[in-house]
């Protein structure tokens, strides 16, 4: 057994090695290229579509959270109905997780919902924070314009918004009844107004007419169209003197969680176990669905690419293994005549194709990660802000899908490659030598 394995990859090694211009020289090469290709395309496809996932979501999550505890009669209403903060998850639901629950197996990316099995999430809740709520009109000495106050509080998480902040700085004074105001570009531009200006705030409660005066302490611009044109951040004092409401009451929680793909899991945990009846659990899958479908939508687009890449590649070596067989007919012939079994000349080839592959992922590999790294690091390729919700095209280097890709391809390739060399079997030696 061992003086065939040796002997198989002795051959495969030299008809690998093998540099004479001949036809059939051409057309290794040509898989090798192809091959490199294919592995090239999938590996920049998948970093790109990465990318994409993970810096909208890192924008969508980072201003809603993953979950929001909310009043069960508010469902998609911005108006907050209050809530007591003193409740018995807050604030040590921070440290839950990770938890076990029932879902459907998943092979390969694919879902299957008939087959059920225990999962366990993949992450904890990173943090919780109260929020609250309140529609108003902003108004300028020329422009006048419809808005959504989202209040925080001292505790709120300014890791996300500050990378968003193309002038000024955040709400200062949290908690004290600040009258600064954090607003977008978008909205800048229409009211014409800018850093330490001025503006006018109406609302209107129970049928009474108020306004207040804010100064603009920042201005942010996140690229997504749903919070950039009506959204803008105060000091959620500002909103319980509004409304009414007492210093212990809130709008709401929004919950962060370490890994989205715990979305379902969590929000089904929490208002299973967690929150009292009076209180209800949305996920930000409920609130922007046509964006969740968008991200999912890359996933499709990522299997297809992978997909007819690993198509391309397959035929191109399938190829290149036949014209090899086709040009050492006479080889294969000599084999057979001194002993060797049909299955010991389809190792030489199965190993034979083994060599190209190899060379395939090692230039693939190499000409997709640094097309990939020359995007993430100089921002080669832009793109339409407002079509995309990015400026550029990002990348992310999702190394275990990388690696999935490559093992997954040398796997497949390998095996399919067993048909083509079945041609073997087919070949006579004396005719074969006579054909010499």
């Amino acid at each position: 057994m061992k003086r065939t394995t040796f002997l198989s990859g002795f051959l495969a090694g030299r008809l690998s090695a093998v540099r004479e211009r001949n036809f059939s020289s051409l057309i290794v090469r040509v898989g090798v290229v192809a091959t490199a290709i294919s592995i090239a395309i999938m590996i920049i496809a998948t970093c790109l579509i990465s990318g994409f996932q993970k810096s909208i979501s890192e924008k969508i999550f980072g201003f809603w959270g993953h979950i929001h505890i909310i009043h069960n009669s508010e469902l998609n209403s911005y108006e907050s109905k209050p809530i007591s903060v003193r409740q018995n998850f807050y604030p040590e639901l921070k440290d839950n997780g990770p938890i076990s629950y029932t879902g459907p197996q998943e092979v390969l990316g694919f879902a299957f919902p008939n087959w059920q099995t225990q999962h366990t999430t993949k992450g904890k809740i990173r943090n919780i924070q109260a929020f609250a709520f309140k529609a108003g009109i902003m108004k300028t000495k020329s422009e006048i314009e419809g808005i959504v106050l989202k209040g925080v509080d001292e505790h709120f998480n300014w890791t996300f918004i500050k990378d968003f902040i193309i002038r000024g700085k955040p709400v200062a004074n949290i908690g004290k009844g600040s009258r600064d105001i954090l607003i977008s570009e978008q909205t800048a531009d229409r009211l014409k107004t800018d850093v330490g200006k001025s503006l006018i705030l109406y609302f209107v409660n129970d049928g009474e007419q108020i306004k207040k005066k804010f100064t603009v302490s920042g201005i942010y611009k996140t690229g997504l169209e749903e919070y950039d044109r009506k959204f803008a951040i105060i000091d959620i004092a500002i909103i319980r003197e509004l409304m009414g409401w007492a210093p212990d009451e809130v709008g709401g929680f929004e919950v962060f969680l370490d890994d989205v793909a715990d979305l379902d899991a969590y929000n089904t945990y929490l208002y299973d176990q967690v929150v009292p009846d009076s209180l209800y659990t949305e996920s930000i899958r409920m609130k922007l669905p046509n964006i969740f479908e968008w991200l999912e939508l890359q996933n499709t687009n990522e299997q297809l690419i992978i997909g007819l890449m690993m198509i391309v590649a397959i035929i191109n070596l399938s190829t290149a293994l036949l014209i090899l067989i086709v040009d050492r007919t006479n080889m294969v012939g000599m084999l057979k005549a001194l002993g060797a079994s049909n299955f010991l000349v389809q190792k030489v080839f199965i190993r034979f194709a083994g060599h190209i592959l190899v060379r395939g992922l090692f230039f693939g590999n190499l000409f997709g990660l640094l097309i990939a790294g020359a995007q993430k690091y100089f921002k080669l390729i832009k793109l339409s802000e407002k079509d995309y919700y990015l400026s550029y095209a990002p990348i992310y280097f999702d190394w275990s899908k990388i690696m999935m890709i490559n093992v997954f391809a040398f796997l497949v390739v390998i095996l399919i490659m067993l048909i083509p060399s079945l041609m073997v079997r087919s070949i006579s030696p004396l005719k074969a030598i006579i054909m010499k």
